[in-house]
């Protein structure tokens, strides 16, 4: 933890590159749909193929990009890219590819597949990428770990070049166990990541509810998952409680269907942004994706850090507004959206905020990405 600690020794207002957009999220707002662009799913980087892109964030100093994979070194080695995505307040006209940079373990070694892995080795499942506010040489990215491998999800910080730096200590009751009463579900974990506005302190975001906190959502249930936040000396300073919507549609008979947070993005020190997505199967296999864009309000929300099971009540739970429901957009197609950021001022001042899809390297999916502006209201 000795980088994350030293950064804790900038001032509070210290200038930074990274990042997103400098402005102020206002009090009120809304979001206006500026355009779309989609990649092929035969899109091809450095010999590496484009897809599973499940978080983003813009560098501010170099006006670039940032995309991570969440490839288990399947395709290829787990990895993030560099692309330029040009948009302005009219239009969402293109993207340029400038490159592709492998996650690395501490040695410089990329990543194994659980194919390839040895024991003890770490597969990543990765899933959130930000840039550091107040150290420009890294950059912090999650993985959801792997209950089958034993391997728990985690928190960690790579420089510019990929290379593993440091890994946060996980709370005890996030570890997988052996049997399902405590720990974190199987692909269910390290969803969401955001600084705080300030950049003090790091949100995490679990994408589902631990076992030991209740049942994930269903159709007419709401589910109760976790907001951890760690502070610069890498201790969790924080919990809060966020309440799942229910699942927003029946699957069909003997099909499957789920709803979690998919990413975190703070706007002011009690406000979040938060992402819920989720994927209902049809008969033919086929999943409709639901995608609804919160404000999550944590001003009373109860500190739950050292609370051994939400199951039981007892606290207040953050309270959220409704922002967006992506389904109401009109697109021919929504896909499973998984990322957002902070981009860059639009000429009018007003901050600009990005979404991208996982298609998970599926062929009937895609990888979609959305440019809107923030409209004061």
């Amino acid at each position: 933890m000795r980088r994350f600690l030293a950064s804790a020794l900038l001032a509070s207002l210290l200038a930074t590159g990274c990042g997103g957009s400098s402005g102020d999220t206002p009090q009120s707002f809304g979001l206006r749909l500026i355009g779309q662009q989609t990649v092929s799913n035969a899109q091809m980087v450095d010999g590496t193929l484009v897809g599973g892109l499940s978080g983003l964030d813009y560098d501010i100093a170099s006006g670039t990009w940032i995309l991570i994979s969440d490839d288990r070194s399947e395709k290829n080695p787990a990895r993030f890219y560099t692309a330029r995505l040009q948009y302005d307040a009219a239009a969402f006209s293109a993207v340029q590819w400038l490159g592709s940079t492998a996650l690395r373990r501490a040695d410089g070694r990329a990543f194994p597949s659980r194919a390839a892995a040895q024991p003890g080795d770490e597969v990543p499942d990765p899933e959130a990428i930000r840039f550091d506010p107040r150290d420009p040489g890294s950059l912090w990215w999650t993985s959801e770990g792997d209950r089958s491998l034993g391997l728990d999800p985690f928190v960690a910080r790579a420089d510019r070049a990929g290379v593993l730096q440091e890994r946060l200590p996980l709370p005890a009751a996030f570890r997988v166990s052996a049997t399902q009463a405590t720990g974190t579900r199987n692909n269910l974990a390290f969803e969401g990541l955001s600084f705080t506005a300030d950049g003090a302190s790091l949100w995490v975001g679990m994408e589902a509810p631990l076992y030991q906190d209740g049942p994930v959502p269903t159709p007419g249930t709401v589910a109760m998952t976790r907001l951890l936040r760690y502070d610069r000396n890498g201790r969790v300073a924080g919990q809060v409680a966020y309440p799942l919507d229910p699942i927003p549609a029946t699957p069909a008979a003997g099909k499957n269907a789920d709803n979690g947070l998919s990413e975190l993005l703070a706007l002011d020190d009690r406000r979040l942004l938060v992402l819920e997505r989720a994927g209902v199967q049809g008969a033919d296999d086929t999943y409709r994706n639901f995608i609804r864009l919160y404000e999550a309000d944590l001003q009373d929300a109860t500190d739950v850090n050292g609370t051994a099971s939400l199951a039981a009540g007892g606290f207040v739970a953050a309270r959220k507004r409704l922002v967006l429901d992506l389904n109401t957009l009109g697109l021919a197609k929504l896909d499973n959206i998984e990322g957002m950021a902070w981009g860059p001022l639009l000429a009018n001042g007003n901050r600009s905020l990005v979404m991208v899809s996982d298609n998970n390297f599926n062929g009937t999916q895609i990888t979609q990405l959305l440019a809107f502006e923030v409209v004061p209201r």
